[in-house]
C-alpha cells in the first residue's frame, strides 16, 4: 500500500459488505473486528447487508444487470458506492484523498 489512505487491493476480496468493513477498518487503522458496536453502528442500520451482497454477488455479467448500476449510501461518515462492475468506493469527505477503492469477488 502506498499510503495509509490507499486501501486498494487485488480482486477477490469478498462480498460488498465485507469489503466495505475492511476498507473502513484499513482507513481508520483498526482491526476489522473493531468495526462493531458501540464504537461503530452496525452496517444494517443503513443498508440491508443480505440484499446488498445478493444484488452484487455476480457483477454486471448477469443478464439484465447494467454495468453502470450502483448503490450509494452513507455509513459512519463515509460515502459508500457499490458498482455493478464489482468495485466498491469508500469516500472519506474529511480526507484530502478522494476515495479508496476495493474490488469485490466476482
Amino acid at each position: 500500500m502506498s499510503s495509509p489512505h490507499d486501501t486498494s487491493s487485488p480482486e477477490g476480496e469478498g462480498p460488498p459488505t465485507q469489503t466495505i468493513i475492511e476498507a473502513i477498518a484499513d482507513h481508520e487503522g483498526v482491526d476489522v473486528t473493531e468495526i462493531e458496536p458501540p464504537e461503530y453502528d452496525p452496517l444494517y442500520t443503513v443498508v440491508n447487508p443480505t440484499a446488498l451482497d445478493a444484488l452484487f454477488r455476480t457483477p454486471a455479467r448477469v443478464p439484465g444487470r447494467a454495468a453502470g448500476s450502483r448503490v450509494t449510501f452513507e455509513y459512519e461518515g463515509y460515502r459508500v458506492v457499490v458498482y455493478g462492475d464489482g468495485s466498491v468506493d469508500v469516500i472519506d469527505p474529511s480526507s484530502s484523498d478522494e476515495s479508496f477503492t476495493r474490488p469485490i469477488e466476482e
